[in-house]
């Protein structure tokens, strides 16, 4: 089902790693350009295809898999429902015969034996994610092109969409509609709601109460999946940084010796660091996760929400759901107001958000009220300002693998720093939020998710 850019569950989404940004997004971009050649009557007569990648997507797009992704969103697949078992199969069939099926079943070939076009020196106007695809007849005439951007969390938007401001708002009529934290609040104020109770009412205006909470508790079982899958699978991340996976290791460190609890309360820090590292580990190696709300700072929120479902003394089912309820409302607040993109605004757009997002989410599980919720949120960000995005080699493994677990704990300070509050407090979400995209502006462009400063310069690739 297709939900408008502020549902909170386009911040929610299943899909396979290492990036939202460079994989998801990019094979979305793949599947929607083959539907446009689909209603214009245009596979039949193509023979080859040709895409562009510009800015981030070039300089870090082989790192983060967007070239496979685009080969498999053009042959007709979907980041929810794409098999991570057969994507390498696949890929090397059609390496092999340097030829893809469009749509499945039509044989074409890439006018470049590299297959993708990469413009390292060219960014495209509205977005440093920018990329075009273009099909060509027998005789070299081009049939079709279309330009796409992927913004964050693996949206996509094209020309037309970007020019009507859809990455913006795209609402419609909802009950409480609200742009800044501020209305937010207070919102539920005037309507005596929780934050939680407030988003619910918006979201069905497009889906019912129960398919929300089955949508929300799916959403959560994915998580736990990609959890379990990261903590049962050893080996080395591909990519050839040659980065071996810990959280096996330290799964069984601790279900072998539970009794280091007793010895050490600070057990549990390690059982949330376990979380982040299972499924950031995941990430990096391509598996089936959900973005929350990037591929890249996906590990905080389920880090947090198994936290609250394993050490708080109480988690419900209907806590999980204030949670996500609550976190994706803050998020969008983010998406409104600033962004997610690493490659817009750096890691802050990414981690930061994501851990302002478990903070927030945190407290409402709790039971905490809305101005402890957006307490919460505001200290998860103002203690990730400025960070940069610069991954080693141009992949989704250093820093920002450990950076999940750091930012998952981050958030557990941050919940019970405002519970442990009245409420009240100097900054305001909307602050921080202005903050973070002010300080994007201003950062390099080279500690925007291009792999040419911090990390990414400082440390040998081996």
């Amino acid at each position: 089902m297709s939900l408008p850019h502020n549902s909170i569950f386009t911040l929610f989404n299943i899909g396979i790693g290492p990036s939202s940004s460079h994989t998801v997004g990019p094979m979305r971009a793949a599947r929607r350009f083959l539907d446009t050649l689909r209603e214009a009557d245009l596979i039949a007569k193509t023979v080859a295809v040709r895409v562009e990648l510009f800015g981030s997507l070039a300089l870090t797009g082989r790192g983060h898999g967007t070239d496979k992704a685009v080969i498999l969103g053009l042959e007709g697949s979907v980041p929810e429902t794409v098999d991570p078992e057969q994507v390498e199969a696949r890929l090397e069939k059609i390496a092999s015969a340097e030829r893809l099926l469009l749509n499945g079943d039509h044989e074409i070939v890439f006018v470049e034996k590299e297959h993708l076009r990469f413009s390292f020196s060219k960014i495209l106007p509205a977005h440093p994610n920018g990329m075009r695809f273009s099909v060509f007849d027998a005789v070299g005439k081009e049939l079709a092109t279309q330009v796409f951007y992927s913004v964050g969390g693996g949206a996509v938007l094209d020309e037309k969409e970007v020019t009507e401001g859809k990455v913006i708002d795209d609402s419609g009529d909802i009950p409480f509609e609200f742009h800044s934290g501020d209305e937010l609040l207070a919102l539920c104020r005037r309507q005596k709601l929780a934050i939680h109770e407030l988003v619910l009412e918006n979201e069905k205006c497009w889906q019912s109460q129960a398919d929300i909470r089955a949508r929300t508790l799916h959403i959560w079982q994915v998580m736990q999946d990609c959890v379990k899958r990261g903590c049962a699978t050893d080996g080395i991340l591909p990519g050839g940084l040659e980065i071996k996976r810990r959280a096996p290791l330290i799964y069984r460190d601790l279900t072998t010796h539970p009794e280091k609890a007793l010895r050490d309360p600070l057990t549990i820090i390690d059982w949330v660091n376990l979380y982040a590292l299972a499924v950031n580990e995941e990430n990096a190696a391509g598996g089936r996760m959900v973005t929350a709300p990037t591929n890249g700072a996906a590990g905080i929120v389920p880090a947090v929400l198994h936290y609250y479902d394993r050490f708080t003394g109480n988690p419900t089912e209907d806590g999980i759901l204030r949670f996500l309820l609550t976190a994706g409302a803050i998020g969008l607040l983010y998406k409104k107001n600033a962004s997610i993109s690493g490659a817009e605004v750096g890691c802050q757009g990414e981690v930061g958000v994501a851990c302002s997002m478990a903070a927030g989410g945190l407290v409402a599980a709790l039971g905490g009220g809305n101005e402890h919720v957006e307490y919460a949120a505001e200290v998860g960000m103002e203690h990730n300002l400025g960070l940069t995005c610069d991954p080693v080699g141009g992949l989704v493994q250093i820093p920002c693998i450990e950076r999940n677990a750091m930012g998952a704990v981050k958030a557990i300070n941050a919940a019970r720093i405002a519970m442990q509050s009245d409420g009240s407090h100097k900054v305001t979400l909307d602050q921080v939020i202005a903050t973070m995209r002010q300080t994007g502006q201003d950062m390099k462009t080279h500690y925007k998710e291009t792999s040419q400063g911090g990390l990414a310069v400082n440390v040998i690739e081996c």
